[in-house]
């Protein structure tokens, strides 16, 4: 049976800014019904990439083809099947919620009888119902992130641009963010998703691309790259002389050792040898856990914080 051409591709795309590049030789799909996550610490690329798979930034070189469409010169068509939620609310402030949706829906050529029928349901799709007359200054952080959800609906688009979409939200917020984005997923949409957060790239993506100085170093399903990457084990040794660890016999009984501050990782195919040498030690605190997602990342681009720019 032949697999359904992707909705998505994007070829060889390459972007400098003066001597720097900033998105590396990098290709991707995204096939029908896939949420697929960009992951990278800051300068990766991901926003770059994000701008050039919507038409805002041309690439220097490479292709982007969208529903079978070319990028840009159908920029207008294939516009008018993606949704975006950007890092930054752009919702008006001066209209009440239902009115953002109302207004954004013009853009799209729609007529204001066809998106007052889809108002009431994208309001109770976000959670706002009992919103609709308020404005975004009256609306908590996870609300108003909400709201841009819904406006990204409003022309019932079967892809979705997501960057960052949790960023600055509490726990609670994040959580109904994500079951919102996986009743997406059920309903057949496609997502591409750029986030910080590695638990939220576990819960939401069906694939991951790992992006660092705006080269792709992996790519595959959350499990498949952890099983790649790591060992499956994971013992921390924290507290008072825990760094001394990283130097000591224990060293020999894991696979690689890494030190962040006063905690020791140790990675390892067995982790009861090293959890009985570890209890009989005073003073450690010890936590064994399976490798995750956030392991990866780290040992794929490294525990230096970047900054910004």
């Amino acid at each position: 049976m032949a697999l359904a051409p992707p909705l998505f591709d994007a070829r060889h795309l390459r972007k400098r800014y003066g001597d720097t590049t900033v998105v590396d030789d990098l290709s991707f799909t995204i096939a029908p019904g896939e949420c697929l996550g960009v992951i990278g610490p800051n300068g990766a690329g991901k926003t770059t990439t994000i701008r050039i798979c919507l038409g805002l930034t041309p690439p220097d070189e490479g292709s982007v083809t969208a529903f079978g469409l070319p990028m840009p010169d159908e920029a207008l068509a294939i516009k008018g099947q993606v949704g975006v939620v950007s890092q930054f609310d752009s919702l008006d402030p001066d209209f009440s919620c239902a009115e953002n949706l109302l207004v954004y829906g013009r853009y799209f050529g729609m007529k204001d009888a066809a998106i007052r029928e889809r108002i009431p349901r994208l309001l109770e799709f976000a959670a706002l119902s009992h919103k609709a007359d308020a404005k975004p200054a009256e609306l908590s952080g996870g609300m108003r992130r909400r709201l841009s959800l819904a406006r990204a609906l409003v022309n019932d688009p079967q892809l979705l641009l997501l960057d960052e979409p949790t960023t600055g939200l509490d726990p609670q917020a994040r959580h109904l963010m994500w079951e919102r984005l996986q009743l997406l997923l059920q309903q057949g949409k496609s997502i591409l998703l750029t986030t910080h957060f590695m638990d939220e790239a576990e819960r939401l993506c069906s694939r991951l691309l790992v992006l660092d100085h705006g080269r792709k170093i992996a790519d595959g399903t959350p499990r498949e790259l952890i099983a790649q990457h790591l060992e499956p084990d994971v013992v921390e040794a924290y507290g008072a002389g825990a760094a001394d660890l990283a130097q000591s016999e224990l060293k020999s009984l894991a696979g690689r050792v890494e030190v962040s501050g006063e905690t020791v990782f140790f990675y390892t195919q067995d982790a009861q040898p090293l959890l009985r040498a570890l209890h009989a030690r005073d003073g450690i605190g010890v936590l064994h856990r399976p490798a995750n997602l956030e392991d990866l990342f780290l040992k794929l681009t490294g525990r230096q914080i970047r900054e910004e720019g």
